[in-house]
């Protein structure tokens, strides 16, 4: 059975939808990061970058475990050992991994940064917050302008490509987006966010999602000195 190192982020969500999608055996070990567990011994001995997600699978490649951290990395990896959600032919494949490559250079950061700076930076920089804005609805057209020639991100078929953007598509009103101006993408994400696999994916451990003002003690360990000490 496949261990899952996770929270309830958008990173940890793909990691939940692929576990579910695929449909296979999956264990959920939580890892409460606004507590600080991503810095426990037993978490940096899967990854030395204290981030989840990571998987641990007893049955890697050639029957050897196999420890894996890098959400796009273990998507990919999951896809591969299920034969599933990855294009077989090459042309295909590579746009599929285009896409997931777009959502980790991309999507990721930038939503990350203007979340960042919009609603946790303790002085509000408009300088850093117009940027990322803008980058935030740049990124949108470029999705809405893939999905209107397309029906899934990396062509006809619902691929890790998919799985892996929608998870930071959600709650644009936190990003101050509205959904109406990417027609395009407002109707890929209504077609995901209806599958049952991501519905049960996005509810892992969704009763410890945190609710209200981010404490001191959670901003000091999420933004301050100790995610930057040396371990």
């Amino acid at each position: 059975m496949i261990e899952c190192w996770t929270w309830p982020t958008p990173n940890g969500h793909k990691v939940h939808i692929a576990l579910e999608e695929i449909g296979l055996p999956y264990k959920v070990i939580p890892v409460a990061i606004g507590k600080g567990e991503q810095f426990r011994p037993e978490f940096l001995a899967i990854t030395p970058n204290h981030r989840i997600p990571a998987i641990v699978d007893p049955d890697g490649p050639g029957g050897k475990p196999i420890k894996l951290f890098e959400s796009g990395a273990i998507l990919i990896y999951l896809a591969e050992k299920s034969g599933k959600f990855i294009p077989k032919d090459a042309h295909d494949r590579y746009i599929c991994l285009q896409w997931i490559m777009f959502q980790m250079g991309g999507v990721g950061p930038m939503f990350g940064q203007f979340g960042h700076f919009n609603n946790y930076a303790p002085e509000k920089i408009p300088y850093a917050i117009e940027r990322y804005q803008n980058e935030v609805r740049r990124l949108h057209g470029v999705l809405d302008k893939r999905l209107a020639e397309s029906e899934w991100l990396a062509g006809g078929e619902y691929s890790i490509a998919d799985m892996i953007n929608f998870p930071w598509l959600r709650n644009p009103e936190r990003r101050n987006i509205d959904m109406n101006e990417y027609p395009n993408v407002k109707r890929w994400f209504d077609a995901v966010a209806a599958r049952p696999a991501v519905q049960r994916g996005c509810a892992v451990l969704a009763d410890n999602v945190r609710q209200g003002t981010m404490t001191d003690a959670e901003r000091e360990v999420m933004f301050g000195k100790t995610q930057f000490a040396k371990r």
